[in-house]
């Protein structure tokens, strides 16, 4: 099969590469990928920076979700059957769908919803699971409360307001010009201008924030937050609530809980819950999502789709920042 694939860490092109099509195991089905998407943590694989969580094998396949085929199943599939049309996001030890096949457990999959095209599929699991994860698992969003949510036109950012929407939250995001238009027409409520405002001098006492910049703006977003309230970002630091989850041992938490060090004492300061999010694959939370998305209540946002052939281009789009809403790389 064709694979798009990086041969080292680091800033590097991909290349395209034969390589063998995967064997699959008893819980597993074998995917015809059609489209896949690109996803700021596929720059943070490239790069080496989740090595401490997950190490990867060279040369490396990437791409974190994917709509497709089923084309053969493990003997002890029970959910899907060969010519499904599914979507998904392959847990982090199964990642590689920058690729024309793709072999993915049982549990990680969902039918794909009805009314999308793949390439319109292709652009959800990732960002879906995360809000959903974000705003359902941890912030427990109740109808009536303020939400921040960070960069309201990227990918996260343009399906987030739409969740939070739909579960009946006051949405506040920050966006530039360009993408002013767009996250209004997704229903945010208020829009801070991030180049021209700043929204930690606008703010007050909101219930929930959604990071997804971290650095300097998770920092400030504690400043916005009530007594109580809670922020969960997917670009901050780990911190010992995450080591003792996702880590291997006592000096794997002691070390998110130093590196952590400077929120945690916000977290004290404010009175605020900080968490944050590593996103896990689930096939069962993507049927929920696909219920939002055939319903109608939630829409796919696709800025560009390029051809399979393009993919190093793709990224290189990608990682300029300008996209609004999701990059598809169409693979067949």
């Amino acid at each position: 099969m064709r694979a798009m694939v990086v041969d080292r860490y680091g800033k590097v092109p991909m290349r395209l590469e034969e390589m063998s099509t995967p064997e699959i195991g008893e819980y597993e089905v074998l995917a015809e990928i059609h489209a896949a998407s690109i996803n700021p943590v596929d720059f943070k694989i490239r790069d080496g920076k989740v090595k401490m969580l997950v190490k990867y094998k060279m040369p490396l396949i990437l791409g974190n979700d994917f709509s497709g085929v089923v084309i053969k199943v493990g003997k002890k599939v029970t959910r899907f059957k060969i010519g499904d049309e599914i979507y998904a996001r392959p847990r982090k030890s199964k990642i590689g769908t920058f690729a024309e096949y793709i072999a993915i457990h049982e549990d990680d999959i969902a039918l794909k919803p009805k009314n999308l095209s793949f390439e319109e599929a292709a652009s959800i699991p990732l960002v879906g699971l995360t809000s959903y994860q974000a705003l359902v698992d941890i912030l427990q969003l109740q109808q009536g409360q303020n939400i921040l949510i960070h960069a309201g036109s990227g990918g996260v950012g343009t399906f987030a307001i739409q969740l939070a929407k739909s579960m009946g939250a006051t949405v506040t995001t920050t966006a530039s010009d360009a993408g002013a238009n767009l996250v209004k027409s997704l229903g945010a409520d208020k829009i801070i201008n991030y180049k021209t405002e700043k929204f930690e001098e606008i703010l007050k006492n909101y219930d929930a924030v959604f990071d997804t910049l971290g650095g300097e703006i998770l920092e400030k977003s504690f400043e916005v937050i009530k007594s109580g309230g809670k922020i969960v970002s997917v670009s901050g630091l780990p911190n010992a609530r995450f080591g003792k989850e996702y880590g291997s041992g006592f000096f794997k938490t002691l070390l998110f809980s130093i590196a952590s060090k400077a929120l945690t004492k916000l977290e004290k300061m404010y009175n605020v819950q900080y968490t944050f999010l590593f996103m896990k694959p689930s096939g069962e939370q993507l049927r929920i999502i696909a219920n939002y998305m055939e319903t109608g209540k939630i829409k796919p946002i696709i800025d560009k789709v390029f051809p399979f052939e393009d993919a190093q281009k793709a990224m290189e789009y990608a990682e300029s920042g300008r996209a609004k809403g999701k990059i598809i790389l169409k693979i067949r």
